[in-house]
């Protein structure tokens, strides 16, 4: 498939990429892990204002959408600059309220959310790990078996991830019951699997990035070991990797089918997890270390290949076509 973006769809991720540039997010990222929460507030306003999450939330919840392809534009610049935060599960949420039957919880939680008042977390059943519970004011939970989504009255206490910026918490059972559908997950997956595929995209672009940066400044017997070839091949198949998993994700957010959206988050999330092998291995010791700010990147593409979603787990909804009519 050969997607192009247009003029408009450009401007939109490259005044994103400045505005997060501006932001400094390495230190608003430790800041998050440590659960100091301003400064990720603060670049989320800026996000709302932007638009990010209007993209998801029909216009009469006071949002642009749904705009799926734009949606997965940002979420490569999210990647890209590794902003903390439950990004992924505000999205989901929004999807989700906008399409239950009663209006009433959308016309009560949406505004909120759009506006980036609020952070939205989703746990895709009672007994998973939300992200960020301590900092969203809307919880969702869903039961798979009987299709129950309730606003969780709380949370329980954080637990840390492969990520220290993705802190992870139990959220407490019983709330308010806002549907009963068993068809609520399936339909919750396809956009939680297309923004981490996107996010996954930008988190493998960026460490390539620096990655190519760095080799090219350290050098060994002289000459920049950026000029070795098997530190170019290693490159190249990262870059390939990447490369191939973008038409996947841009193809995802055209079709929004289920099979479509797995696809582009396992190909996604590969690409970026041997991406983030590649960078630390030419990286060297540096890279081992918390302080080195590659670390931001290398951990949330480790954690990103399990979110919504194992590898095997989506590679099983490819391989049974999802929800495509046959």
């Amino acid at each position: 498939m050969r997607f192009l973006l247009d003029t408009e769809q450009r401007a939109f991720a490259e005044s994103l990429d400045a505005m997060l540039t501006a932001a400094g997010t390495p230190a608003v990222v430790r800041a998050w892990g440590r659960g100091e929460h301003e400064a990720g507030r603060a670049v989320w306003a800026r996000l709302a204002e932007a638009g990010v999450f209007a993209l998801a939330a029909p216009e009469k919840y006071d949002g642009v959408g749904p705009l799926p392809v734009e949606l997965a534009l940002s979420f490569v610049e999210l990647g890209r600059h590794a902003v903390p935060g439950p990004l992924v599960e505000t999205v989901t949420a929004t999807v989700l309220l906008a399409g239950l039957d009663d209006p009433g919880p959308a016309e009560r939680l949406l505004p909120a959310l759009v506006s980036g008042e609020t952070m939205a977390t989703v746990a895709p059943s009672p007994s998973s790990y939300a992200l960020d519970g301590d900092a969203a004011a809307t919880r969702l939970t869903l039961a798979p078996e009987t299709g129950e989504l309730r606003l969780a009255p709380g949370h329980g206490p954080v637990r840390p991830s492969l990520d220290p910026a993705r802190r992870l918490t139990r959220l407490s059972p019983g709330g308010d019951l806002l549907a009963a559908d068993p068809s609520l997950l399936a339909h919750a997956l396809v956009p939680a699997r297309l923004a981490v595929a996107a996010q996954a995209l930008g988190v493998g672009l960026a460490l390539l990035d620096r990655t190519v940066a760095y080799v090219k400044q350290r050098t060994q017997f002289g000459v920049p070991v950026g000029s070795f070839q098997t530190v170019k091949h290693r490159l190249a198949d990262a870059k390939v990797a990447l490369e191939f998993a973008r038409p996947l994700v841009f193809g995802a957010a055209v079709t929004l089918d289920p099979a479509d959206a797995a696809a582009a988050k396992v190909t996604a999330c590969e690409a970026a997890y041997t991406t983030a092998r590649t960078a630390l291995q030419l990286h060297g010791a540096i890279g081992y270390t918390a302080e080195y700010d590659l670390s931001l990147w290398l951990t949330k593409a480790r954690a990103l290949r399990s979110a919504w979603g194992s590898p095997a787990q989506c590679r099983e909804v490819v391989l049974s076509g999802g929800g495509r009519r046959r």
